[in-house]
């Protein structure tokens, strides 16, 4: 069993999950890199050792219960406990298909496919729950575990109703809501135990999901994310947070 402190990120073969797998190895973190595909997963996890970073992958489908079980249970044999937990897989089907020629989200609620929003249920929402559940046990066995979820300003029902030029993104903007909610609900049972569990905004950054259309680098998507990982004993829980601070809810 290794000593060293432990980080699990999923969905961390590419975008902000590959650059918060960096960051936190470069901080000292023997890091887990949660990927489904082999090929893409051993990929990333080879390039961050060639950087000198401490990187394995872990064979980790967050919409699958037994490979998110198998997951634990590979991990379970070769660490003692788990230091951090990232959620950051995720998924946004049909979102790129809705962007107009300005780059506009353009697919009113009324035409949201519910087949893909159940889909991005199933990633954004029930996955999180499904990996923090079944990683919970090496989360314990740490002295001060953090979880983040990483969330979305589109999470933000106070920001949706209070502004009129915010992307009107039924499916996934609700999946990052529901996901806040997960949050508060995880802290309200765990922080008696030491942990934090806080929900992270990275902003509208350029990765896959939406084309490379976001205005923010994955350099500066993970700056909230590796601080709320980096959280001393003691630090806030049950948060919504940027790198600037608190978010309404």
């Amino acid at each position: 069993m290794t000593t060293k402190a432990n980080a699990l990120i999923t969905g961390a073969n590419k975008g902000i999950g590959l650059e918060t797998a960096r960051r936190l190895a470069a901080m000292g973190f023997n890091v887990w890199l949660g990927a489904r595909d082999a090929e893409r997963g051993e990929a990333a996890a080879k390039a961050l050792r060639n950087e000198g970073l401490d990187v394995e992958w872990l064979a980790l489908d967050v919409a699958s219960d037994d490979s998110v079980a198998a997951a634990a249970r590979t991990l379970t044999a070769r660490v003692s406990s788990l230091d951090v937990l990232v959620n950051n897989a995720g998924i946004a089907p049909g979102y790129v298909d809705a962007l107009g020629p300005d780059g506009r989200y353009e697919r009113a609620p009324s035409r949201e496919n519910v087949a893909d929003m159940k889909a991005t249920f199933d990633v954004n929402v029930f996955g999180p729950i499904r990996v923090t559940q079944a990683f919970l046990p090496l989360l314990l066995a740490a002295p001060a575990a953090r979880i983040v979820m990483v969330s979305s300003y589109l999470g933000s029902i106070a920001r949706a109703a209070g502004n009129s030029q915010s992307p009107n993104v039924m499916g996934y903007g609700s999946s990052k809501t529901a996901l806040n909610a997960i949050t508060v609900a995880f802290a309200r049972e765990l922080s008696p135990r030491g942990m934090m569990v806080n929900a992270a905004a990275p902003g509208y950054t350029a990765t896959d999901l939406n084309a490379h259309r976001g205005t923010r680098t994955v350099q500066q998507a993970a700056e909230i994310i590796v601080q709320l990982a980096a959280l001393k004993a003691g630090g806030p829980t049950g948060g919504y947070f940027d790198e600037n601070g608190p978010l309404p809810w």
